[in-house]
């Protein structure tokens, strides 16, 4: 594997490494931890044995992803994202046999500072605001803010707001365009569809 690593990064054997993926300052990636290709892991980042990393995956500076975290491609991680694995640690109690798996799915954004309470799956281009403690799955393309983390409102697969009420009654549906790209999405009692990439429906992608 050809990837870059800055002088201070410790790689422990039996780490694999995608090409083309950067590690900065004092990155440290344990045994047995999986990372794929094209990632930029920053200042102080930690990466478990048991981690999962996909392709372009983004961590800023200061995050810890503990094992049994999974982040699927074009994932983003602000900075100070915090991530855990035990729902009620004790340091006179080993529970390892109880780690609680967290799954970040594809193209999701985690903001600065925000807390990902073990357990939880962040849906497809989901978006995490700043600060937010999500203690319950986040549907995709989802927008969440506060604490507890809430339901605030539908992003595009680009990362825009779209012009679409939270919720809506049963049986109703309303449709939406992506300001940057022009896609549509329907959004219908179960969540947000994708109607249209580069001419082609796809569902949720």
């Amino acid at each position: 594997m050809s990837f870059t690593a800055h002088e201070t990064a410790i790689v422990d054997a039996g780490a694999v490494i995608g090409n083309g993926t950067r590690l900065w300052h004092w990155v440290h990636v344990c045994a047995g931890a999986r990372i794929g290709e094209d990632c930029s892991l920053g200042q102080g980042v930690y990466v478990g044995g048991a981690a999962r990393l996909g392709r372009r995956v983004k961590v800023q500076n200061h995050v810890s992803i503990y094992d049994a975290v999974t982040l699927e491609d074009d994932v983003f991680c602000g900075p100070g994202v915090v991530f855990t694995n035990v729902l009620n640690p004790r340091s006179a109690v080993v529970r390892k046999a109880q780690y609680r798996p967290t799954l970040v799915r594809r193209g999701a954004t985690l903001g600065a500072n925000c807390t990902l309470v073990c357990g939880v799956t962040i849906g497809e281009y989901a978006l995490v605001g700043a600060g937010a403690v999500v203690t319950h799955d986040v549907k995709p393309y989802a927008l969440v803010l506060g604490v507890p983390a809430r339901h605030a409102g539908w992003v595009s697969a680009h990362g825009e707001r779209l012009d679409l009420p939270g919720e809506l009654p049963a049986g109703e549906s309303a449709q939406a365009c992506c300001p940057a790209t022009g896609e549509r999405y329907l959004l219908q009692g179960d969540g947000l569809h994708l109607l249209e990439a580069n001419g082609e429906g796809d569902g949720n992608r």
